[in-house]
């Protein structure tokens, strides 16, 4: 088993947002590596939904419960006593942020602040990664690839929530959980880092207005691929990249506590997860990757009326690769390919697919 399985074998891991589309991901992942894995979420968000198609709420603790709800998630974290947290909990829509910018605030800010609250009644060592986004730096759409010690910002209410999550963990590490205080004895040992991926894509994702859903809804159909923004460039990459950075970070996080490792003072910080600079690729490139799999056509519907979005946003995750030893497996041909053949397979074939996409990925782990 790679070092990562081990990590989490027999392990307790509370997530945060685990019906969600990276959140039913990465509870699969974690079931593979032998993890008990308690969620914390509303009700899955899509319908159909990849937590419901992989039947994972028997198959793990499935809790429901709202990050806003401080007290309820106290009594989750207490009783769960977790060795990892991930919290991947979110209003993660751009365009629904406009329209409910007050409950996007409310769930991607305080809610992290509720989850970070909660860590004080952790009886033993934990790891904790709070996912955030790419969108969280101030993007001066200048082509320049950001780094995690960038400027932070957001033009709309669900990049300037998320780039208040990551304000609020910084200020919260720092208060109470800093590298330098575990390392001398003098609080308790919860490591705590960010993580900033790109635009992920994959089997499963159900949402409105996101490309690829917007891609299997048409092509299912017959219908054209309607793109809003066909110019606007983005990291692409498939969702076990950045789930897979998400696990080695945890996993790197547990071993620097367990050995009390200076080197816990570079990783509880932020980390980006991104594809190569080729693979940053416009809407129109990604659809037409899809067509290649699944013949169709599309049309250009943007308007100069409609809701700003960044039309342009590059990575730089020189520091994965320095600190983690995390590097992109699968080209952005590769990741849309998978995708595809995800979305053409017969419902009852999907969970075994899942599976054998992510022992495929796993491997290039060991490599």
């Amino acid at each position: 088993m790679h070092p990562v399985g081990r990590a989490f074998a027999g392990k307790r891991v509370f997530v945060t947002g685990h019906t969600g589309f990276k959140g039913s991901w990465l509870c699969e992942w974690l079931l593979a590596m032998g993890a008990s894995v308690r969620g914390f979420a509303l009700n899955p968000p899509t319908t159909p939904a990849l937590f419901d198609q992989l039947a994972l709420a028997s198959r793990l603790e499935d809790g429901r419960g709202d990050v806003r709800d401080a007290a309820y998630l106290d009594a989750a974290i207490e009783a769960a006593q977790p060795d990892y947290i991930f919290h991947l909990a979110a209003q993660s829509l751009v365009r629904r942020s406009y329209a409910a910018p007050l409950e996007t605030f409310a769930t991607n800010a305080m809610g992290t602040a509720n989850l970070l609250a909660a860590l004080r009644l952790l009886k033993k060592p934990c790891a904790v990664v709070v996912v955030t986004t790419d969108k969280c730096y101030e993007n001066l759409e200048q082509g320049r690839h950001y780094q995690e010690g960038d400027a932070l910002g957001g033009h709309d209410p669900y990049s300037g929530s998320k780039a208040a999550a990551e304000i609020i963990t910084s200020s919260w590490r720092d208060s109470y959980y800093s590298p330098e205080k575990i390392l001398a004895g003098s609080v308790l040992p919860v490591a705590i880092a960010t993580a900033r991926a790109g635009n992920v894509i994959g089997g499963g994702d159900w949402a409105s207005e996101r490309i690829l859903p917007d891609c299997w809804r048409a092509l299912s159909q017959s219908e054209p691929i309607r793109l809003r923004n066909p110019t606007a460039v983005r990291p692409w990459q498939h969702v076990l990249e950045s789930v897979g950075g998400y696990l080695l970070l945890a996993a790197e996080l547990r071993s620097a506590l367990s050995e009390k490792s200076p080197r816990l003072v570079e990783l509880c910080t932020a980390f980006n997860f991104g594809p190569v600079p080729g693979d940053h690729r416009s809407v129109a490139e990604l659809v037409e990757e899809v067509l290649k799999h699944w013949p169709g056509s599309w049309e250009d519907s943007s308007s100069p009326t409609a809701l700003h979005e960044a039309l342009l946003l590059h990575l730089s995750t020189d520091k994965a690769e320095r600190l983690l030893g995390w590097r992109q497996q699968w080209n952005f041909s590769e990741a849309v390919k998978r995708a595809v053949i995800w979305h053409r397979t017969t419902p009852d074939q999907v969970r075994d697919l899942t599976q054998r996409q992510i022992a495929d990925y796993a491997v290039g782990l060991s490599q």
